[in-house]
């Protein structure tokens, strides 16, 4: 069995890296025969490229593409189908992954296509951290949990069951939305996760601080206008609750915000004094909740 992983990549440069390190340095079992990495540079300007160009002979295993900057949409779409193999995995570019990963995707995924059919896709855990320097050190958290059904940070399938269904919808041109609309279509014709903790990937992201906050703000903008284009194509009640376009959410965000007394200026001197205590993780836990608020306010707007 061969295996392709897509990675969609827009100014990650560092952390890429270390991405492309470990997938190189991976232990593969008699299941596997090859595997190619497809890294498709979505129009970075950090270098991206020139390094991988400059790095092949330590990167055997990668193959670059390149596009104009279009999303993540686009770019794991043309991995795709750039792809020679039978089973992708789709894994985000700030991913570091153990040396068991590959393996441990392909054993659950075959175990299942043995058992029944192809219709199914395996879901590894992800860990969250802001340790750049050895992140696959830290510990699973609760927090770390995950509920939704498809998501594209870790998760292995057969090429010919995605093709079946389309690729992913390039009109999901901001953030959000896009892999969880693809995991619909697929759930619609009976598609079965399974859970595959086994296959562990580390999600690094930079330590919280205040000069984030306006982007963290564009981003929940973004977010609401592609759940409405995602609830626009399924219609249904469980979408309507993914995207949190319900009347009790509403209700709930408003309890949660006091009304809107809770607001990310009215908490701004608070999670600067949390940053400066080095307790970035839980500033950007309580910032979450009037970002929520400002998404659901954009929803109802946009709607």
């Amino acid at each position: 069995m061969n295996v392709s992983i897509v990675i969609p990549t827009y100014n990650r440069k560092p952390i890429l890296e270390k991405c492309l390190v470990a997938l190189e340095n991976q232990k593969l079992n008699s299941n596997i025969s090859n595997y190619e990495v497809i890294v498709v540079d979505d129009g970075s300007t950090d270098g991206t490229s020139s390094w991988i160009k400059n790095n092949k002979a330590n990167l055997p295993h990668v193959v670059l593409y390149q596009q104009k900057h279009g999303g993540p949409a686009l770019g794991r779409n043309l991995g795709v189908i750039k792809s020679k193999y039978e089973i992708i995995i789709f894994i985000d570019s700030d991913l570091i992954v153990l040396d068991n990963f590959i393996t441990s995707h392909v054993d659950k995924l075959l175990f299942y296509w043995n058992k029944n059919d192809k219709k199914c896709f395996t879901y590894g855990s992800v860990v969250n951290t802001s340790n750049f320097l050895n992140p696959q050190s830290e510990k699973y958290k609760i927090l770390d949990k995950s509920f939704a059904y498809f998501a594209t940070g870790n998760v292995a399938i057969s090429k010919e069951l995605i093709l079946s269904v389309g690729l992913f919808d390039a009109s999901f041109s901001l953030y959000g939305w896009e892999d969880l609309e693809l995991g619909e279509r697929l759930r619609k014709i009976g598609t079965k996760l399974i859970k595959c903790p086994n296959a562990v990937g580390f999600h690094w992201h930079p330590p919280f601080n205040c000069e984030q906050i306006k982007s963290l703000i564009a981003q929940e903008k973004e977010r609401a206008k592609m759940a409405l284009v995602f609830y626009k194509k399924h219609p249904n009640l469980r979408v309507r609750f993914m995207i949190q376009l319900t009347p009790l959410h509403n209700l709930l965000w408003h309890i949660l915000c006091l009304g809107g007394l809770i607001s990310v200026e009215r908490i701004l001197p608070l999670l600067r004094y949390l940053v400066n205590l080095r307790r970035n993780r839980l500033a950007l836990e309580i910032l979450r909740i009037p970002l929520n608020m400002i998404y659901i306010n954009q929803l109802t707007k946009s709607r």
